[in-house]
């Protein structure tokens, strides 16, 4: 493996801001991106999602539960092809739960030779945690966070019980990421193609 990326990873339109940068390969296939940003992320990957180039090319895992058109299958194209179809654009978007719609831009970065004394994927730097999944999206997350900050919100005991105490959106367990990118790694090889 010789090319890696580097891709800044923003969820938008929640606060406090949830964002990694993580390097890969380029020849990684697009269904193996998906599992290095839920595990970058923190995500459960319980849900569809799908990479969008612009409104009309998307990629996915072909399926009877999309709700609209069929996405190009993630498992046949690879980072490298859709930075290809980017052209001179430096953004994309993965979407992630068509119900709370959890939107990630991310950005190229960098592009440049694999460290050889590095594995990848790898996380360079992460910031805020992630949302729990289910919570209704960015607005839900707002509302949550609202909730089990205040003990007398209407809420906050229902959201206690739901998740948990002790859910601090600004602290992330970055040795836990990059755990879980070494076994990804390990799992799709020095190709980055699991295939």
């Amino acid at each position: 493996m010789t090319a890696i990326v580097r891709l800044k990873i923003k969820l938008d339109n929640v606060k406090p801001s949830v964002l990694r940068r993580i390097e890969a390969p380029r020849t990684i296939r697009l269904d193996d991106l998906h599992f290095v940003i839920q595990a970058a992320m923190g995500w459960e990957d319980c849900h569809l999602w799908e990479f969008r180039l612009g409104r009309d090319i998307a990629y996915g895992i072909p399926g009877p539960d999309w709700p609209d058109s069929q996405p190009l299958d993630a498992s046949e194209a690879t980072l490298a092809s859709l930075l290809t179809r980017m052209a001179s654009a430096k953004t994309f978007r993965y979407v992630y739960d068509f119900g709370d719609n959890w939107v990630h831009t991310i950005t190229v970065e960098a592009r440049g030779k694999a460290d050889p004394t590095r594995s990848y994927p790898r996380l360079v730097k992460a910031k805020g945690r992630c949302p729990p999944e289910d919570c209704g999206g960015p607005w839900g997350y707002a509302r949550y966070l609202e909730a089990i900050a205040d003990p007398d919100h209407e809420e906050h005991d229902d959201m206690i019980d739901w998740r948990g105490a002790g859910f601090d959106p600004n602290t992330v367990d970055e040795a836990e990421i990059r755990r879980i990118l070494g076994v990804i790694g390990g799992v799709i090889g020095e190709s980055g193609d699991s295939g």
